[in-house]
């Protein structure tokens, strides 16, 4: 018989997102100075979820943010009211933009929740000739993890796609991207960084079996017993700026449908 599924379909909490974030910020300044984000005048934020990042784009750039997202809840509880800082609910799929609307499109852990292909279309799309995609998206499938008392990546992989998500988009990623008329840069995360307890409140948000909770409470209790010096955890992240093939673009101002 089946484990019971334990549902989550939340975004995480706040405060875990703005860890993320912050533990992504030096690498994600480096992909935005190399497209020179200041020069950029529109820009979107996709799958921007509680807008992490949405804040620091509107910055960093000289004219107007985009936050969109699928989840009209993700916008209820927004506390910043910027006037360079505007918000869409959409599907990445279908986005509402006008061919040619945006310099820079961010992402950042969101396509791993897309259907790719059909969202990377869709940004070539909105995308002006030129202009540019910057994505740091993670891959569960080159996870590492010591010693095996804490290792978690089975507990990744089934939940994540039990949600819906790609556990292993970072890969798939330039092959996709070239394949959709983009010239593609990847790097990876260069730093080996402590491990930090918030990758388990990620993993209890994700649809776990009832098994797979006591797996890993299992691994929690482990990973508190580790001398620190001998645990090591790292979650591979491909670092993409993408450049959009040129093209001919509808002009438009932004960049409504």
């Amino acid at each position: 018989m089946a484990s019971r599924v334990r549902r989550n379909d939340s975004l995480p909490p706040r405060e875990l997102l703005d860890q993320q974030s912050d533990w992504l910020a030096p690498a994600r300044t480096r992909l935005l100075r190399r497209i020179q984000i200041a020069h950029c005048r529109n820009v979107l934020d996709l799958g921007c979820g509680r807008q992490a990042v949405t804040p620091e784009l509107a910055r960093r750039s000289s004219g107007t943010v985009v936050a969109a997202d699928i989840d009209p809840q993700v916008f209820a509880a927004r506390s910043e009211v910027s006037p360079t800082f505007q918000t869409v609910c959409c599907d990445a799929a279908r986005l509402p933009f006008r061919p040619g609307s945006f310099d820079l499109v961010f992402c950042q852990f969101t396509l791993l929740w897309f259907d790719a292909e059909r969202a990377i279309r869709e940004i070539h799309r909105v995308l002006k000739p030129g202009g540019s995609l910057v994505a740091l998206e993670p891959d569960y499938g080159g996870l590492i993890e010591y010693p095996d008392e804490i290792i978690t990546a089975h507990l990744w992989h089934a939940s994540l796609r039990r949600a819906g998500a790609d556990p292993r988009i970072g890969r798939r990623l330039p092959g996709m991207l070239a394949e959709g008329g983009f010239e593609v840069r990847v790097d990876l995360l260069d730093r080996l960084t402590p491990p930090s307890a918030i990758r388990f409140d990620f993993l209890r948000g994700l649809p776990l079996t009832d098994a797979e909770a006591e797996d890993l409470d299992a691994v929690v209790a482990a990973d508190g017993n580790c001398d620190d010096a001998e645990r090591v955890v790292h979650l591979p992240v491909f670092l993409v700026t993408a450049t959009a093939n040129e093209r001919l673009t509808i002009s438009g101002r932004l960049p409504f449908n």
